[in-house]
């Protein structure tokens, strides 16, 4: 049976929600604004799913999902990912050559078959009519999703529909931040104006660690040629700060901070790492044991937080972010994997970022991918950089979500139609955008 949202039959038990009517969604459409739709999935003893459609307010709906229903496909998920399994004891180079070597991420087929398991757990029957109704109807909506810890690498742009399209072919989708977080009084968004300067800090040099180390080189010697080159030579004199864009070492805390002081744009290309807690979620940049900083040091390096970009230290201010922030670095965009998801893509949101990009899994470098994937035989150039360029070039757009949506939608249709493993959605899927607009003005 083909699994995806357009043909209904697998999704939901016998006697659930599938009962509802799709139709429903259609009723006071507005025909000036997209729909949006904000869906929560919540953890329990089973998944816990709800969704509410903006024209809509009224009408929340909620379905509940089996965990004997979920757990066999997410953990398939996590079986393809190069992030290492939770509780497994696994290295990180073991999880490069786990995903990278023979996951399913890379083969076509079998990547289809992690789709279509995907979307028979966790897409309830009631959404996906709704869903299709729209589509009918000729309509493109936007689904803001708010992920669970279970979920928190669930990418929605993958997810079946039919005849090898994805979710990303059918919505728009944008990572959710709890309303606690984005609706925030106190939050102040930072202005966005085309044109406005870019705070890069593209592959610092971290005290310490050689280019070939841990937390060394990510991107490698930059040709001239480069489509990065390209990008570099295109925000000319908007970069903040003046000089060499790749790979500095004067790039810590402070420079950055003052070049975030009146940019528009952050794009960070470098090493993030996880701790046991949200706000100790780590940038490294190019900071040694004299950065002000609640961290404790690694070797001659002191790494930059979540809650040192939220909250500051002594003798540290809390950052100002800018409007647009993209953080290209592993697991940059896993808040969601703790109880509190207060990580660095909500300490940027915290701090005025309206738009924050960033990954919800282990990003592998260009040398990472020639090393660990046969299939790519040695071809692996460009496709770190150019998903890169695509993210720079979608906080450039009126609407970053759509921008990056329509690079992801051209990744899938060369992947499905291809197979080529440098089309695979183990870089493009795992880019994903929280968008987080003014909070609402008091009532």
């Amino acid at each position: 049976m083909v699994k995806n949202w357009r043909e209904l039959a697998h999704l939901g038990p016998a006697g659930s929600a599938t009962v509802a009517d799709g139709d429903r969604v259609l009723i006071d459409l507005p025909a000036d604004r997209q729909p949006v739709a904000r869906l929560r999935y919540v953890d329990g003893d089973d998944l816990f799913v709800n969704w509410i459609w903006d024209h809509q307010p009224e009408s929340p709906r909620m379905t509940v999902i089996g965990r004997h229903l979920v757990a066999p496909a997410l953990e398939s998920l996590a079986q393809a990912l190069p992030t290492p399994i939770p509780g497994s004891g696994e290295s990180g180079d073991q999880a490069l050559t786990r995903a990278l070597t023979h996951g399913a991420l890379l083969d076509l087929e079998r990547e289809q078959h992690l789709a279509e398991a995907l979307t028979a757990a966790l897409i309830p029957h009631w959404l996906a009519r709704e869903l299709n109704a729209l589509e009918v109807a000729g309509v493109r909506p936007h689904v803001r999703v708010q992920l669970s810890p279970s979920t928190s690498q669930l990418p929605w742009e993958l997810l079946s529909t039919s005849d090898g399209e994805r979710g990303i072919d059918m919505v728009d989708v944008s990572l959710l931040l709890p309303a606690t977080l984005r609706n925030d009084p106190a939050r102040t968004l930072s202005p966005w104006a085309p044109g406005s300067p870019v705070a890069a800090v593209l592959d610092p040099v971290v005290p310490g660690f050689s280019d070939a180390g841990e937390l060394g080189s990510v991107l490698g010697p930059v040709s001239p040629e480069s489509p990065l080159t390209r990008m570099a030579a295109e925000l000319g004199g908007r970069v903040r700060p003046a000089g060499p864009i790749f790979r500095r070492a004067d790039m810590g805390r402070v420079a950055l901070a003052t070049a975030a002081a009146d940019a528009g744009r952050l794009l960070y290309v470098g090493h993030v790492t996880a701790s046991t807690h949200a706000l100790d979620a780590r940038m490294h940049l190019s900071d040694g044991l004299d950065a002000p900083g609640l961290a404790a040091p690694i070797g001659a390096h002191r790494p930059y937080t979540a809650a040192d970009i939220a909250l500051g230290a002594p003798g540290l201010e809390p950052l100002r972010a800018p409007n647009r922030v993209a953080l290209i670095a592993c697991d940059s965009g896993a808040d969601a994997r703790y109880a509190e998801p207060t990580g660095l893509m909500a300490a940027f949101v915290h701090r005025g970022a309206e738009y924050v990009t960033a990954t919800r899994w282990t990003l592998p470098t260009e040398a990472g991918l020639d090393r660990y994937t046969p299939a790519l035989a040695g071809h692996a150039e460009g496709m770190l950089g150019d998903a890169i360029v695509a993210v720079d070039a979608a906080h450039e757009a009126s609407d970053p979500v759509v921008a990056l949506g329509a690079w992801q939608r051209e990744q899938r249709r060369r992947w499905t139609s291809t197979g080529d493993p440098r089309f695979s959605p183990i870089i493009w899927a795992t880019l994903t955008t929280a968008w987080a607009p003014a909070p609402p003005a008091p009532s």
